[in-house]
């Protein structure tokens, strides 16, 4: 937009469609590197939005629109009035579906030229992709069948040609940019994994919830039964107080008992001072709001100051934070963010260290929350640590995510993008049994005293066995041929054995078949 109103003497108006969370950063930015342009943030209540309407979005009275896509869909009759020269969508997978309301209304425009940014671009298959190409240039990319044609993979052509062919047509359409192109002395990105113990607490809790769903779990159970236990498993690995009943009280108080009954509370306990010793700053990320509570009791106990946004803190409120922790000799040690409302356009580059206390199902949100803090005006090399559970389904998730990430790089698999969104029952159905053996043969804490820059030192070594692992992964898997038999996210073991393992560890372990319990009110 510099360009052209510098350069080319073109002012407008542009129209700029993103999430309603980055439309400060949208207008922050323009500010600064394009103080001449006249922008207008269209968003706000009715009364708000008519004052807009009626006063600023005049034509010859601004040049850049920023609004969200929900207002683009519920003012599409006052956006429809104007003639833009750029339409600009930022986060544009989200008109991947081309018969979503968003991706029909912004059709509707009528604009000289289109532009899309994106940090995934193939996510799932060739017909999103084929979406996004239509919407750019519908006359070019008329018919999706046409286009799945070009590239089906058939007996005489293989995958590499297609993979060829598909990047000779993207080509003229797609300007790719690295932070690293952009930004030659950008520091590097550090990711460390941290493994913990359970406290006695969470044995209990752990075992328990096993030992309740023993039939779902030695049956295979539905789908969806898994997640829950997955995610109860889950719960108990970040803090036995997500539960109901866990904490003691009324009255409930604040002190040691809050660190002492998580494993990942004591790591955390270690390593905050260290940071803190040395002048860094830290973003702490997970995907439970209820667990930023219990952090945020804890920040208070030790007297650190911060910020925290989940998806419930409203877009000033946001900002505010943001400006709060990022201003010039701020005192905010600690940031506190939801992944998902917290991984989205939000510059805290002003931080050096990420945490995340748990991982997502999804390695991209867990990629996107570490680019918090890894961005273009970062000065330090940023740390990620990420906390695990030893010994638990936390172990799995992890290496699950490894694996996507390792499969979405090999890009294409026989005409399709290879990308598996959910979690299949089998996979869910290993995770939850692994590491039951250790929670039943033992109920003492399996915390231990070491020093953090041990756990560190022993992190790093995890991660390059992993990577290690990895790098294997991905070299069996570009030999390999997809067919419907195939399982790229099968896990250690054979099945049977695993099951058989499974019995014999809670036939042991359970000396009386356990009656049926009231399942745990959900917290989350």
């Amino acid at each position: 937009m510099g360009y052209l109103h510098e350069f080319r003497g073109i002012t407008g108006p542009h129209m700029v469609v993103a999430p309603k969370s980055t439309l400060g950063n949208w207008m922050n930015e323009i500010a600064r590197f394009c103080p001449i342009l006249r922008a207008v943030k269209f968003l706000g209540n009715p009364e708000e939005r008519n004052h807009i309407r009626e006063k600023l979005l005049q034509p010859g009275k601004f040049d850049v629109c920023v609004t969200s896509f929900e207002m683009a869909i519920k003012e599409k009759n006052a956006l429809k009035r104007f003639s833009w020269r750029y339409i600009i969508i930022d986060e544009a997978h989200r008109i991947k579906n081309e018969n979503s309301l968003l991706s029909k209304t912004m059709r509707l425009f009528s604009t000289n030229y289109r532009l899309l940014i994106t940090g995934t671009p193939l996510q799932n298959n060739l017909h999103e992709l084929w979406s996004l190409l239509n919407f750019l240039l519908p006359e070019i990319f008329s018919s999706a069948e046409t286009f799945d044609e070009w590239f089906q993979i058939t007996g005489e052509t293989d995958q590499q040609e297609v993979v060829q062919q598909l990047h000779k047509v993207l080509r003229p359409f797609l300007l790719r940019r690295l932070k690293s192109d952009v930004e030659k002395g950008l520091p590097p990105k550090k990711e460390i994994i941290l493994k913990v113990g359970m406290s006695q607490m969470q044995k209990q809790y752990y075992r328990g919830l096993l030992q309740k769903d023993l039939e779902v779990i030695n049956a295979g159970g539905e789908r969806k039964r898994l997640l829950n236990i997955a995610m109860q498993l889950r719960k108990c690995c970040n803090h036995p107080y997500l539960f109901q009943g866990a904490e003691p009280g009324p009255p409930y108080t604040t002190g040691d008992h809050l660190i002492e009954t998580a494993g990942k509370m004591v790591l955390l306990d270690k390593l905050l001072p260290k940071l803190k010793h040395r002048d860094s700053r830290v973003l702490i990320f997970s995907q439970m709001t209820r667990l930023l509570d219990i952090l945020e009791d804890y920040l208070m106990y030790r007297g650190y100051q911060y910020c925290r946004i989940d998806g419930s803190t409203g877009g000033e409120d946001r900002d505010a934070s943001i400006d709060a922790f990022n201003k010039p000799g701020s005192e905010k040690f600690v940031f506190l963010l939801s992944t998902r409302a917290g991984g989205l356009g939000i510059n805290l580059a002003t931080a050096d260290v990420v945490i995340l206390y748990d991982s997502d199902w999804n390695p991209q949100a867990d990629l996107q929350a570490q680019d918090r803090a890894h961005r273009i005006g970062q000065k330090k090399e940023v740390q990620v640590f990420r906390f695990c559970t030893e010994y638990t389904i936390e172990e799995k998730v992890i290496e699950r995510a490894y694996k996507k990430l390792a499969l979405d790089a090999l890009v294409i698999q026989q005409g399709r993008l290879s990308g598996q969104k959910t979690v299949n029952k089998d996979d869910l159905l290993q995770m939850v049994r692994y590491g039951a053996e250790m929670v039943f043969s033992s109920k003492d804490s399996t915390i231990t005293d070491e020093d953090v820059d041990r756990i560190i030192a022993k992190g790093e070594e995890t991660k390059a066995a992993l990577d290690a692992k990895m790098k294997k992964f991905t070299e069996d898997a570009i030999k390999f041929k997809m067919d419907d038999t195939a399982e790229l996210y099968d896990f250690d073991g054979d099945k049977e054995e695993n099951e058989a393992d499974f019995k014999k560890i809670v036939a042991e372990n359970l000396v009386v078949e356990l009656p049926r319990r009231e399942r745990i009110r959900k917290l989350q």
